[in-house]
């Protein structure tokens, strides 16, 4: 189709690709989220203040932003478990919109991952697409808000701006997926107020806000298999300019729901030479949606294990414990199945289902939730 064709042209100024895969696996994660040509777009400096239903829509003066769902689900009478990730991205290749003469141009690309982890068949699916943000192919709104591209898509469906209801749908091959979100948490700002920094470099950073726990029904239909699901998601957004340093090399991230009500998230940037970042942070989230954050220094991450792609021969960290010893945090977090690699995509990376055990605050838990790492090679 020609839309996509020309958005991917677009996407490949910013990279190359051999035979459908990225061939500079550092010069594409540098151009997406350090690199290039900034000038002219706006950068996360400092803390602003957030206005809710518009900044759950797009901010086209900053190069790129995203949408990001993960979650994971089960049957009614839990003989069936799933993951599932569904992320939308926006792309600005310039920073001011351009005079175009036809209706189908734009400066702004929508490129988005949908994902699917079969945990009893140990099976992961996963698709990528590209759309211009033009002729209602692709584009997000604020109030009611709405971003898609082409049929997959998240939508605010009721409830308040600070804890919406939202239905989302994605359908690709033989995966279909309908899910209604209700929030049972409010909007969690994270690192300073809802300013997050990556590096120490100012401007390598990005707005970032969390519903860190949203319950989840709907179907699930597989190979064609139709399921009931219900479970609990993560919904991020996150928007910026540039965020990685020319030292470093990626993230672990982890977001977490805990069966005691309280959620877990915390990332881990990794420098070039093997440490970890000093601005890697976390912050712990009670039950009533009240945040506790960390520094890197309060948390330990020791991979348990690893594994290696068949498929781009990557070696990814798989199984870690992590500790928090000033919130009480002391879990193991396994992925649910091994090789959820998202390796037909623009930029590889590793996304998945966990499960976790271990202990909060002196008593047992367990729970699940998601895990990226990004930057690998």
């Amino acid at each position: 189709m020609v839309v996509v064709v020309m958005a991917v042209v677009l996407i490949a100024a910013m990279t190359r690709f051999d035979n459908g895969h990225r061939s500079d696996p550092d010069a594409v994660m540098t151009s997406l989220l350090g690199g290039g040509d900034d000038a002219g777009f706006d950068r996360a400096t400092t803390p602003r203040p957030f206005h809710f239903p518009a900044d759950h829509g797009p901010h086209p003066q900053f190069k790129h932003e995203w949408w990001y769902m993960t979650g994971t689900l089960a049957t009614e009478v839990g003989e069936r478990r799933f993951g599932y990730e569904l992320t939308l991205f926006r792309l600005a290749l310039t920073p001011k919109p351009m005079e175009r003469t036809s209706k189908w141009g734009s400066t702004q690309v929508q490129m988005g991952h949908f994902a699917v982890t079969d945990i009893q068949k140990q099976q992961f699916h996963h698709a990528q697409r590209f759309s211009r943000i033009a002729m209602d192919l692709a584009g997000a709104v604020a109030d009611p808000f709405r971003v898609w591209l082409g049929d997959w898509s998240i939508a605010a469906t009721g409830g308040t701006p600070l804890a919406p209801t939202m239905h989302l749908a994605a359908h690709h091959e033989d995966i279909t997926l309908d899910l209604n979100l209700t929030a049972r948490k409010p909007v969690v700002l994270q690192g300073e107020n809802g300013l997050s920094r990556k590096s120490e470099r100012p401007g390598n950073a990005s707005y970032y806000y969390s519903l860190p726990r949203m319950e989840t029904t709907g179907w699930l239909t597989l190979q064609g298999e139709r399921f009931p699901v219900t479970g609990m998601s993560w919904f991020d957004r996150e928007w910026s300019t540039s965020a990685l340093d020319e030292h470093q090399e990626g993230w672990d991230w982890f977001a977490l729901h805990l069966s005691d009500g309280w959620d877990l998230m915390l990332y881990r940037m990794r420098e070039k030479n093997g440490t970890t970042g000093t601005l890697s942070a976390g912050a712990l989230i009670d039950p009533d949606g009240t945040r506790i954050p960390f520094a890197h220094d309060a948390m330990i991450i020791d991979p348990l294990g690893h594994w290696r792609s068949p498929k781009t021969e990557i070696v990814y960290p798989s199984g870690w414990r992590l500790r928090v010893a000033t919130v009480g945090i002391d879990l193991s977090v396994t992925p649910w199945i091994q090789d959820q690699e998202l390796n037909r995509t623009l930029v590889r990376y590793w996304e998945g289902a966990v499960q976790v055990r271990g202990v909060h605050a002196g008593l047992e838990v367990q729970g699940d939730g998601y895990v990226e790492l990004a930057g690998y090679h």
